[in-house]
């Protein structure tokens, strides 16, 4: 049976911060996570709110006036596009005869959807769990009956709710412990790559801006990829061939949001910890949609919380859905952008732009690299096969037994070779010039990877 659904986003004016996005604008969005776990939206209401009532949020004869709203139109479910207090949570439910969730509780109702991993599924419980511990004060009637206790230990026992909020708080000690061995496992893995090793391209972005499209089309991949707020959540990683023979890995992480709960960030950190560790961080925005430059605000202030700031040279931007875009909106668009930073103008659905998306990676992973001479023997067919693999030759020249390259190569590559190859360290003073005029060490590089 579906639940139909009534969506209010209080558009709150005392003390509110200013505003890059209209309420309108947000109340389309709270809609859309609403349709995202199967609601029947029935009605969307932007409702103004002068200074936030301590026990509705919303004012009185409001609150009233949605309550025969929702006896009219049979709502079982009422999303407030707000943080709610477990007190103002309780009173509107108790109003309106009806569930109420807010913001956060409707995210985490999609996140626990969607999670298909084990890393997910704890992720979700754990934030989940968080919220749910501070919310018990809600919950009906038989939470205030005691229980009583064992006769020789005399008092009355404890209380239901005092046994839920300890059940919650060792569910989560639990899960704490269980993603502290996930996050163990993928450092082993993450280390693993970095011996192999690959750069890592993180795809980061607002939901629905087309992430898990652009990854398909440039990886060949099947990630699930729907026009809907966060339709995948769990991490995917594939390799890709770059323009010139480089091999990188691209990772699509989840969607970033506004108002991201606190609890949930904090749950999902291990995931977001591919962002932090990756060599080169895409950005992919919705050039299309009106509130492009509110929704770049909004992931680069959670890319900030986790360290990483948006002019650091490791954020490019790529905007994505142009196929929406008219001519002339493009080529304004693109002049804009490109005088701030680094920018693609592409189409992840049509392919247009997706050629560029991938030179710029390419160059951006390029420019990291150190251009090298070096000096072989031809008989050493394994070192050449291998050095054509993980860098890209420039030049190439066999005279007598010695095949003289050109190259540029990862700090990290060219130190496995030297390992791997002993026979490149002899008699390649150019090789030794190369290492001393690289802005860092080969050692520095190792040390940070």
């Amino acid at each position: 049976m579906t639940d139909f659904a009534l969506v209010v986003h209080p558009d709150i004016q005392a003390g509110s911060a200013p505003r890059l996005r209209s309420a309108e604008a947000r109340l389309d969005e709270a809609m859309g996570l609403a349709a995202a776990i199967g609601l029947d939206v029935v009605l969307g209401e932007v409702v103004a709110v002068k200074q936030a009532r301590p026990a509705t949020l919303i004012g009185g004869g409001v609150v009233e006036r949605l309550s025969e709203t929702i006896a009219e139109h049979e709502i079982s479910v009422a999303v407030i596009d707000a943080a709610l207090t477990p007190v103002q949570q309780r009173n509107l439910e108790q109003a309106w005869q009806c569930k109420v969730i807010d913001r956060t509780g409707l995210i985490l109702e999609i996140f626990g959807a969607r999670a298909r991993t084990k890393e997910g599924k704890l992720q979700v419980e754990l934030a989940a769990l968080s919220y749910q511990r501070s919310r018990l004060v809600r919950s009906w009637t038989h939470l205030e009956r005691q229980r009583g206790g064992f006769g020789f230990m005399g008092g009355p026992g404890e209380s239901q709710l005092e046994i839920d909020r300890r059940l919650i708080t060792e569910r989560i000690t639990r899960l704490k412990k269980e993603l502290a061995q996930v996050q163990r496992t993928r450092g082993l893995h993450r280390g693993a790559r970095q011996r192999v090793p690959y750069p890592v391209v993180a795809f980061v972005g607002y939901t629905n801006a087309g992430k898990s499209t652009l990854f398909n089309r440039l990886t060949d991949a099947e990630v699930l990829a729907r026009d809907q707020l966060f339709a995948t959540l769990d991490p995917t990683m594939r390799r890709v061939v770059l323009p010139s023979g480089q091999i990188a890995i691209l990772s699509d992480t989840v969607g970033f949001i506004s108002d991201l709960p606190t609890d949930l960030i904090a749950a999902f950190r291990a995931t977001l910890e591919e962002v932090l560790e990756a060599d080169l961080i895409l950005h992919i925005r919705d050039a299309a949609h009106e509130d492009s430059r509110a929704q770049q605000a909004d992931v680069e202030a959670v890319l900030a919380d986790l360290g990483v700031a948006a002019g650091s040279g490791r954020v490019l931007e790529v905007l994505n859905k142009s196929d929406l875009l008219a001519p002339e909106e493009r080529a304004r668009l693109t002049l804009r952008e490109a005088g701030e930073r680094p920018v693609v103008l592409c189409s992840a659905l049509t392919g247009e732009g997706c050629e560029a998306v991938l030179a710029m990676i390419d160059q951006e992973l390029s420019a990291k690299r150190l251009q090298v001479s070096l000096a072989l023997p031809l008989s050493s067919g394994k070192a050449l096969s291998w050095l054509y693999d993980h860098a890209e030759v420039l030049s190439r020249e066999d005279e007598d037994l010695v095949s003289r390259l050109e190259l540029k190569i990862a700090p990290q590559d060219l130190q496995r070779s030297l390992k791997k190859f002993p026979e490149l360290l002899q008699s390649n003073t150019e090789l030794a010039k190369s290492l001393q005029a690289a802005e860092e060490p080969v050692e520095s590089h190792l040390q940070s990877g």
